[in-house]
Order: structure tokens, then C-alpha cells, then sequence
């Protein structure tokens, strides 16, 4: 049992880099292709609030919940795996 709770804290831990290191790359493609985007268009105005104003819209967005799928994943496959092992 001791071994299950620690699997499950150092897990919790390793999926919780992996989902903090994807939104901060995640956020930072954005921001790129919002520069670009300004760029390319000509956009009247600052920069800055453009690429904030897409970034608030971003936040909002299906691809950014997507990223939660780190834990959900992994954590449904080792479960059907030691149910599958274990009561099969």
C-alpha cells in the first residue's frame, strides 16, 4: 500500500512538470504567432495589447484545456492496466 502511495505522489509530481513546462510552451508558440500575425497585418496600435488581447482569448480555448489530458491519460492507462492484471 506504502508502495502504491508513493507511486502515486511521485506520479502526481512528474505529470505536474509535464503539464506546467507544456503551458508555458504552449503559451509561448502563441505568443510568437501573435507577433507574427501583427506584423505581417500591419495591425494599427501597440503590439503588446494585440498579443494580450489574443492571449485572454487563448486562455479561454479548447487547445488549453487540452493540456489537462496529461493527467488523464496516463492515469487511465496505468489504471486498466493494473485492473487488467490484477482481476483478469
Amino acid at each position: 500500500m506504502l508502495a502504491l502511495l508513493r507511486l502515486m505522489v511521485f506520479g502526481f509530481l512528474f505529470l505536474s512538470v509535464i503539464y506546467v513546462a507544456l503551458s508555458f510552451y504552449s503559451r509561448s508558440v502563441r505568443t510568437g504567432k501573435l507577433r507574427k500575425q501583427w506584423e505581417e497585418e500591419g495591425q494599427p496600435g501597440e503590439r503588446d495589447v494585440f498579443v494580450d488581447a489574443g492571449l485572454k482569448e487563448y486562455d479561454g480555448s479548447v487547445r488549453r484545456k487540452l493540456i489537462l489530458l496529461v493527467y488523464i491519460v496516463p492515469i487511465t492507462v496505468m489504471s486498466t492496466i493494473i485492473y487488467l492484471t490484477n482481476f483478469n
